[in-house]
């Protein structure tokens, strides 16, 4: 992968439509960049990708490294290299959103990615506990999820920033996923605070889509349901 592009696998809308039974191995997700997110089979917990290693983000704050045969059934990853770096206190996830925009204002139809590395005062994240049958849309998943908080904590934010025109094909706005330094903790953000965090960032233009050939990816519908993903997806 060249720098700072884009690849992913499937599209959000598969997911909300319970497409989650095989995808491509975590072997092949490790070529396509340094940093990640995404989700395993059956939705079974979150996934992040960072230098060189998979995590299993797992109900209760659990983690765990991922084998590399593991199947993947959607994931966006980049080759990320820094194109500014800043310290940036963080009043609330609204604030990461101020921070990209202070980086470049003419990207909001562009894709951006962020590595976020320090102390933060207030995470709250969650994690998706997995399909109980074949099939069970991400919108249900979501309202038996594990919601975690954590208080005075030092690990790394993932994210990327989705144009509002690519909703559906991934989630439109800020997508993060948080990991303790200690491998201890993480998630999926739904709220963050600190103090004094370290902020890396990058414009994405180019986007590299690989879809599934399975007849449960040609079988669903895969329209787009923009209030389900704001609800799941926070």
């Amino acid at each position: 992968m060249e720098p700072n592009h884009i690849y992913q696998f499937s599209l959000l809308n598969a997911l909300m439509d319970g497409v989650s039974e095989t995808g491509i191995p975590v072997s092949k997700l490790l070529t396509k960049g340094t940093q990640g997110l995404g989700t395993f089979a059956r939705m079974n917990g979150e996934l992040l990708l960072l230098d060189g290693k998979v995590y299993q983000l797992q109900a209760e704050g659990n983690v765990r490294e991922a084998g590399p045969d593991e199947q993947v059934p959607f994931a966006v990853s980049t080759q990320f290299e820094a194109q500014r770096s800043v310290d940036v206190a963080l009043k609330s996830k609204d604030t990461i959103d101020e921070a990209l925009d202070a980086f470049n204002d003419h990207a909001k139809n562009l894709f951006m990615t962020y590595r976020i590395h320090g102390k933060f005062e207030y995470l709250k994240c969650r994690t998706v506990r997995g399909q109980s049958y074949k099939g069970e849309p991400l919108s249900d998943l979501g309202k038996k999820q594990s919601v975690e908080e954590y208080h005075d904590v030092v690990g790394t934010i993932i994210g990327f920033r989705t144009p509002k025109h690519n909703q559906g094909y991934g989630v439109a706005g800020e997508h993060l996923h948080y990991i303790a330094d200690d491998r201890s903790a993480g998630g999926h953000v739904l709220e963050v605070k600190a103090k004094e965090v370290q902020m890396q960032m990058a414009v994405a233009s180019n986007l590299h889509i690989e879809l599934p050939t399975t007849e449960d990816f040609n079988a669903a519908s895969l329209v787009t349901d923009d209030e389900g993903v704001k609800k799941v997806e926070g």
